[in-house]
């Protein structure tokens, strides 16, 4: 893929990834074929400040981490009525830096899926 595509999709997706992953981003991009790059653009990443939302309002039930992929800590937390109350209040300032790593992993998934096309059967 150009550079200067890359440059563009990296402005535009910057505020959804970890800053220090950003390089990375920008390598696995360059390694994917353009043909390619609309199922990585297609992936809906989670909106941060939806996460925070998410985690003020119905954080005590677990929802935060359910919606995370964080099965296991999300059932915990609805047990435990959000650690009461002070686990829930710990996520409010750490929900946004767990959102930007679930899209990091997201994206990782897609973008290694799509650049290794390659089928291995077994038998």
């Amino acid at each position: 893929m150009e550079q200067n595509r890359i440059d563009m999709l990296i402005a535009t997706m910057s505020e959804k990834f970890p800053p220090s992953k950003l390089m990375m981003v920008r390598e696995q991009l360059a390694m994917l074929d353009d043909s390619k790059l609309s199922i990585v653009q297609s992936v809906e990443y989670k909106d941060t400040t939806s996460m925070l939302l998410f985690a003020i309002f119905l954080g005590g039930f677990g929802v935060d981490r359910f919606m995370l992929d964080d099965t296991g800590l999300g059932v915990a937390k609805l047990l435990t009525c959000g650690g009461c109350g002070i686990w829930s209040i710990i996520d409010w300032f750490t929900v946004k830096d767990r959102t930007k790593e679930y899209n990091y992993r997201k994206f990782s998934q897609y973008a290694t899926v799509t650049s290794h096309s390659t089928v291995v059967i077994s038998v």
